[in-house]
């Protein structure tokens, strides 16, 4: 009887390991074999004079504009009018007007609008995560540009027009789409470009191939280099479009105290990033361990635990020489969090973000 017992306890303990085994060997083919990723180590910048900026609270003194009429507006951008615009989540183009009303202007069937910007001609140009490039006039909206050279533009970020029309944009990721984007930084390879549509011939072409999460754009006050951002990078490189470098990239700043979002041109020639904490700061070793990626790329849930994009907020003021003049945090986010864009009108930032309901408006004339 007991030899009958015995056999039986270790039958059933065989059973329980190999189901334990199986279950070890399914995690590991999920993570590792079907994993929708093929990571390379995230090198973040080494502390540096360029990262080592003051922390404050300016961002915790916003005003808040629109706030319960905006959902999670990420850019801005203000007309030769004075009139603000913002692209909202659930796919409206609202605008604030100087007497400070707000209207619902335009909608689109879209939860993917991302950067904005206005052109000469009073029409407002958007990047729609999943249709490519949009112009939005009182006529209505149309699609400018979808394709280059024959593939579909999968996630269109932001843009800017040239005095000659042409607009420049960012495309952050050609494998991965907006509503999985969170796999290209967890992936960490050059899967960006920055694109060129010129009106005149509809044609689109590449201008930079092979960035990290190509994000904002912003043109030079002479409009004789671009500025394109790349997030997971930690720097913006300079594109010159004129002069006896045309052609040529080059490093404008590097090491910044955050991943790098949408850029401004400022009215005094200097320029406005807003800055992301990209994890955690409990979770910054997942960046370092292709394993950890794999299992946070497979498990969606993880990524919404190691994200540290909730946690604070910061833009930076940084001059032409590419050096940081001034900062603006919400070290805690207490107030805002996850700012992807500043845009200084009139003496104030206004500032976007994927976070709340508002657009922040910041004095910048006050101590």
């Amino acid at each position: 009887m007991d030899s009958i017992a015995v056999s039986a306890r270790t039958s059933k303990a065989r059973v329980c390991s190999c189901f334990v085994l199986s279950c070890l060997l399914a995690i590991t083919l999920q993570v590792f074999v079907f994993s929708p990723i093929s990571p390379d180590i995230l090198e973040l910048p080494p502390t540096s004079s360029a990262s080592l900026v003051p922390t404050n609270s300016r961002l915790q003194r916003v005003i808040k504009l629109g706030e319960g009429f905006l959902e999670n507006p990420e850019d801005v951008c203000v007309d030769k009018n004075g009139i603000l615009y913002t692209a909202t989540r659930e796919g409206w183009i609202k605008r604030l007007h100087r007497n400070g009303s707000w209207e619902n202007w335009r909608k689109i069937d879209s939860n993917a609008l991302l950067g904005i910007t206005t052109t000469k001609a009073g029409s407002l140009i958007v990047c729609d995560g999943e249709k490519g490039l949009l112009k939005v006039d009182e006529d209505g909206v149309t699609v400018l540009t979808s394709h280059v050279k024959g593939t579909e533009i999968r996630l269109a970020d932001d843009v800017i027009e040239a005095s000659d029309g042409s607009l420049y944009f960012s495309v952050a990721s050609t494998k991965f789409g907006f509503h999985n984007w969170h796999l290209d930084l967890l992936e960490a390879k050059p899967n960006g470009q920055l694109l060129k549509y010129d009106p005149s011939t509809n044609d689109t072409s590449v201008v930079i191939d092979g960035l990290y999460f190509a994000n904002g754009v912003a043109l030079s006050a002479d409009q004789d280099y671009l500025v394109v951002c790349e997030t997971w990078k930690y720097r913006c490189l300079k594109y010159w479009l004129s002069g006896e470098d045309k052609g040529k990239t080059q490093i404008f700043v590097d090491n910044l105290p955050g991943a790098p979002d949408n850029i401004n041109l400022a009215p005094d020639g200097s320029y406005w990033i807003a800055l992301l904490q990209l994890f955690s700061n409990k979770f910054e070793f997942v960046h370092t361990s292709k394993a950890f990626r794999h299992l946070v790329a497979t498990y969606p849930g993880l990524y919404e635990l190691v994200k540290g994009t909730d946690k604070k907020a910061m833009v930076v003021n940084v001059a032409a020489d590419g050096k940081i003049i001034r900062s603006f945090d919400d070290p805690t986010g207490e107030v805002m969090s996850f700012v992807t864009s500043a845009v200084e009108f009139d003496d104030h930032l206004y500032l976007g973000n994927l976070n709340s309901n508002f657009i922040g408006k910041l004095p910048l004339n006050v101590a």
